[in-house]
């Protein structure tokens, strides 16, 4: 267990502690109505992580209480997910469902005990008399039904004799509550629907507030773990616990919040990610360029790279948006000490080296020195062989490094070449390359004296294999995706014709391969047959030339000390850079990426000590100085900055305090690094000030809703994922400055 703890296992540490607790369980309870995605991995490693970290146990357990959208497969994708992120359930599922009988006679008792009632107003009723944020609510003149009435009502709805919505269980709580959450909730609705595996022995189904605490409690759950978004359901749990008298019993469960997992670039609502596979947009729930745990399988992520992100990302109480880039920094890092490196061409052009007869077997390693692995293959070798078509430029831009008419290169494990002649053809394009070896220079025994700046893959003309190489690119181009029309469409390119060198092919099927320059690839394992290889990218490389062509396309370079680059290669770290690292990750509690690019610079890492000295918030500097400063140091010194380290830190506060929101800080920046205006100036002058008062944001609620009446009407019919469109629409109209958290609270009051 790492030292640095987070906020939950300081709880679980307290409660064993006081002895609250003898011993520790929790639960990891999905909703079977999907295919699980990188969200429910991290509540996965959360809660089996917890139990396994302090000898516990955890429960999967299926919340299985609508049976309208739950079904078998959904189960065994979630049983899947988590045995392969390595851990155990004992081959035993819980189902909700299980519980049904327990469940109605706990809903009796709240009847007998005058807490609870059937109510027979209906559902635009119900949510009228509720009441908003700031009215209370009026109670139903249904709730002065007496005990022996709603039991009756009770048991005739259990036995089907009513109709969907003619009558509903409510718990009998306080209609002036300052939380809406507990004016009269919902305990159970008649739904007239055939149960996945209670058949049809039920026609009325609890509703989640009232089965969850209670599954829990007869689980014998000791920390029950949710997302933020049921933050105010937990004075529900709480009472109907209490209510049941059931914490005086035995040691009751208690439900503790972490902020769910938000990643740029991606969808996680089970809703949108239903409509790309039925609309054809992905070619199913494993497609590799979607967030589904099926999804990374297939493209070749490793359960080891989902656990380090997880961990590298921490556990918070605020919602914030992960950068993508660092969870493909984790399987980046994951795979470069694990995987071999082979040669592999996708763009091939012909070399013929003029002076060379005859073939040859060149043993090449595996793995590069610095890689605790041994393992070699023969390399053949032959006059005719092909080059990735970019690896050579007859009018190269300065500071390229591979093959030119001027300049020699090294083919990697093998000779040095140099370029003779280039054969085009009729439209001017290069279809050849006539080259020269000299044999005096082959790696390992190289006394040619030759210089060359750069080491390239090919493959030999007759032994090659043809492969296809399916090239995957985040999904969405756009940061905050909110629907199809952000769909990126070179999110998926096919090379029909790659060649890969024969040793590859003779491996077996489920392997992950590093293609030098190219990036780590994966056999697909469910369209890969020895005639036809396919192989899926899982990440790229840091490509050198890449950064270069983009920074001089930006700004005029700087002068740079001269040195050897291999394209592709990352230098290791330096072992100042090390502690810096180590100090970012264990002390501060950086995740991987962030800590990894400013222990590199020198520049950001003097800027980040800079800022920690005007404001302890850790991570909150380290992702603006990672992210929007970097961007700013690229093109210039440090003096050259229109802002300074105590402004930056001034911004980050204000995020912090919650007085403008972290879309607004991104616009404050821009400002900043163009005006040097102090933060607090700029927030002030364009009125930026994040909104929270509820009366400036329901007028703005009212008039999303009745411009989208359907999508209104499809919440009310039951589509509750709509929840997320409406405070999207709400955030998007105020420009990003409503405050999310009270936002979410509107809409939430608004739909009922």
């Amino acid at each position: 267990m790492s030292e640095h703890k987070d906020f939950l296992r300081t709880i679980v540490e307290e409660d064993l502690k006081a002895g609250k607790y003898n011993k520790v369980v929790t639960r990891f309870p999905p909703e079977p109505n999907g295919f699980p995605h990188i969200g429910h991995a991290k509540s996965i490693v959360i809660n089996f992580g917890i139990a396994r970290d302090y000898h516990g146990h955890c429960n999967l357990r299926m919340d299985d209480t609508n049976p309208t959208k739950e079904d078998t497969k959904y189960v065994e994708a979630l049983k899947d997910a988590v045995e392969w992120l390595g851990f155990d359930f004992d081959n035993n599922v819980h189902f909700t469902s299980d519980y049904f009988p327990k469940l109605y006679d706990y809903a009796i008792e709240l009847i007998k005990m005058g807490k609870a009632y059937v109510d027979s107003l209906d559902e635009e009723e119900i949510r009228e008399y509720r009441g908003t944020v700031t009215e209370a609510g009026k109670r139903s003149k249904y709730a002065e039904r007496s005990v022996e009435e709603n039991l009756d009502l009770f048991e005739r709805m259990k036995n089907g004799e009513f109709k969907d919505g003619e009558h509903v269980l409510r718990a009998k709580i306080d209609m002036t509550a300052a939380n809406m959450k507990m004016r009269d909730p919902l305990l159970y609705r008649i739904r007239h629907a055939h149960h996945f595996r209670a058949g049809d022995a039920w026609s009325i189904y609890p509703m989640y507030d009232f089965a969850h605490c209670l599954a829990d409690y007869i689980e014998g759950i000791t920390h029950s773990i949710c997302t933020l978004e049921f933050e105010n359901n937990r004075d529900i749990y709480n009472w109907v616990l209490d209510t049941l008298g059931l914490g005086s019993i035995s040691p009751r469960p208690y439900q503790h919040e972490f902020a769910r997992l938000g990643i740029n670039y991606t969808v996680m609502s089970k809703r949108k990610l239903l409509e790309l596979v039925k609309g054809g947009q992905v070619s199913g729930w494993d497609d590799p360029r979607l967030p589904t745990i099926a999804g990374y399988k297939r493209r070749g992520y490793t359960p080891e790279s989902i656990l380090n992100f997880c961990d590298g990302i921490g556990i918070t109480k605020a919602n914030s948006m992960v950068d993508v880039a660092q969870l493909e920094f984790s399987i980046r890092d994951d795979l470069n000490t694990k995987v071999p490196r082979v040669l592999c061409v996708l763009d091939p052009l012909k070399v013929t080296i003029e002076n060379y007869e005859g073939s040859e077997e060149i043993e090449a390693t595996y793995y590069p020195h610095d890689v605790p692995k041994e393992g070699s293959r023969k390399l053949p070798f032959s006059r005719e062989i092909y080059i990735e078509r970019d690896d050579f430029m007859e009018n190269p831009p300065k500071g390229y490094y591979r093959l030119t008419p001027e300049q020699p290169v090294r083919l990697k494990h093998a000779y040095i070449i140099s370029c003779k002649e280039v054969v085009k053809d009729v439209n001017g394009n290069i279809t050849e390359i006539k080259a020269e070896y000299h044999p005096d220079s082959r790696s390992g025994s190289d006394t040619s004296g030759i210089k060359v700046k750069s080491a390239i893959q090919w493959v030999s003309a007759s032994e090659a294999k043809e492969v296809e190489i399916r090239l995957y690119d985040r999904l969405f181009k756009d940061e905050a995706p909110e629907g199809l029309e952000d769909i990126n469409p070179d999110s998926l390119k096919v090379i029909k014709n790659a060649l890969i060198e024969p040793a590859v092919i003779t491996e077996k099927p489920d392997e992950r391969f590093q293609f030098e320059r190219q990036g780590y690839f994966y056999a697909d394992p469910v369209d890969y047959t020895d005639e036809k290889p396919v192989f899926n990218k899982i990440v790229g490389l840091k490509d050198s030339w890449s950064k270069k062509k983009k920074t001089t396309t930006e700004s005029a370079p700087k002068p740079q000390a001269k040195k050897v680059q291999i394209d592709g290669e990352v230098a290791p770290m330096t072992e100042v850079q090390e502690k810096l690292f180590n100090k970012y990750r264990a002390d501060l509690g950086l995740n991987s990426e962030v800590a990894n690019t400013l222990a590199r610079d020198e520049k950001l890492s003097y800027f980040y000590a800079e800022a920690l000295t005007v404001l302890n918030s850790p991570v909150g500097l380290a992702n603006i100085v990672a992210n929007d400063v970097a961007r700013e140091l690229k093109a210039k010194e440090a003096s050259e900055l229109k802002f300074s380290a105590k402004q930056i830190a001034d911004l980050v506060k204000m995020v912090d305090d919650e007085t403008i929101s972290s879309k607004i800080a991104k616009q404050v920046f821009e400002e900043m690094a163009k005006s040097g205006e102090s933060p607090t100036q700029i927030v002030e002058s364009k009125g930026l000030v994040q909104i929270s008062d509820p009366s400036k944001i329901l007028p703005i609620i009212d008039e999303i809703m009745e411009k989208n009446p359907d999508n209104v009407a499809k919440f009310k019919a039951g589509n509750t994922k709509l929840l997320g469109f409406f405070v999207g629409q709400v955030l998007k109209s105020t420009g990003g400055k409503a405050n999310p958290k009270v936002v979410n609270e509107l809409v939430s009051e608004k739909l009922k």
